[in-house]
Formats: structure tokens, sequence, C-alpha cells
């Protein structure tokens, strides 16, 4: 299947794209987000939280690497992850034993790409960019089962070639 990717011109249409995609995690689902500062990696987290129904405020876990969202009206508990401050060191992730966590909750990790697709092949990653005009771009890039689950989602926004 081909990327994916959805125009987000405001942070609420970004909001809105992460309620889409909180509806739909289950537990075991593992979903990266990647992008630079200020490409609304966190804002987006917002809305799968509030998607999912979990209980907690979001914000970026930067200095406690991650917070555990429990369980709201979907029965499934989210695990948000900011992996910024690992820089690549595979030791401390594991020390978060998250595979553990992917049994029992959805895992949303930012700033994972490179070492947490190794907890799933099953994962999707959500990369954002900001464009010169302040309107991000989610590119939707599923591995494993995600490709079928994309390909008719309603969050998918338009493939891209």
């Amino acid at each position: 299947m081909a990327q994916v990717s959805v125009e987000l011109p405001t942070p609420e249409d970004a909001v809105q794209f992460g309620r889409s995609l909180g509806r739909v995690l289950d537990a075991g689902d593992l979903v990266l987000l990647a992008g630079p500062l200020g490409a609304g990696k966190t804002t987006l987290a917002r809305g799968v939280a509030e998607g999912m129904g979990v209980s907690g405020r979001v914000s970026s876990p930067t200095f406690v690497l991650a917070r555990v969202h429990p369980a709201g009206g979907s029965g499934v508990s989210l695990v948000h992850v900011d992996a910024y401050r690992l820089g690549g060191d595979l030791s401390q992730l594991d020390d978060l034993d998250l595979d553990t966590d992917l049994e029992h909750a959805a895992v949303l990790v930012e700033w994972g790409e490179g070492m947490a697709e190794r907890l799933s092949e099953d994962h999707l990653v959500v990369r954002l960019e900001r464009r010169d005009d302040d309107v991000r771009v989610a590119t939707l890039e599923p591995h494993g089962s995600w490709t079928a689950r994309v390909a008719g989602a309603p969050f998918a926004g338009e493939p891209r070639p």
C-alpha cells in the first residue's frame, strides 16, 4: 500500500485526526510519531487520548519518558512515550518494558523511529511535517497488519504515490 497523507491546517484539525486514530486503537497497537520539534506530535497525541477516552492530562512526557493513561470507555489504556532523551539508546528503551505494555495497552511513541519499531512488526508510523504556511501534513506509513487497517480507515486521507 502506498503511503497516505492528510493535511492538518490547524491544531484542532490535528486533534481531530488524533481522535479518529484513537478510536481504532486496541491493546497491542504500536504507533510511532515522527517529525521535527514543533511538528505537532504531542498535539496529535492529545487527540489520540481523547479518541480512546483515556484519563489523565496528555502532555509531552519528555522528563518522565513514559506516562500511562488508564483506560476509559474503550477499555484500553494508553502508554505515551517520549524517546527524545534516549538518544537512540536501545537499552533504555528496553528498560521501559514496552513489549509487556503492548499486551495490555496501545503504545504511542514520540521520537521512537529507528528504535521502537522492533517492538512489533505491526506498527504505524505517523510522520508529521510543518510546511512554510504552518499547515501540518501527517503521512501514514503502515507496517504489517496496519497496511489493511489504514486502507479503509476514516482517518486515512488520500493515497500518496
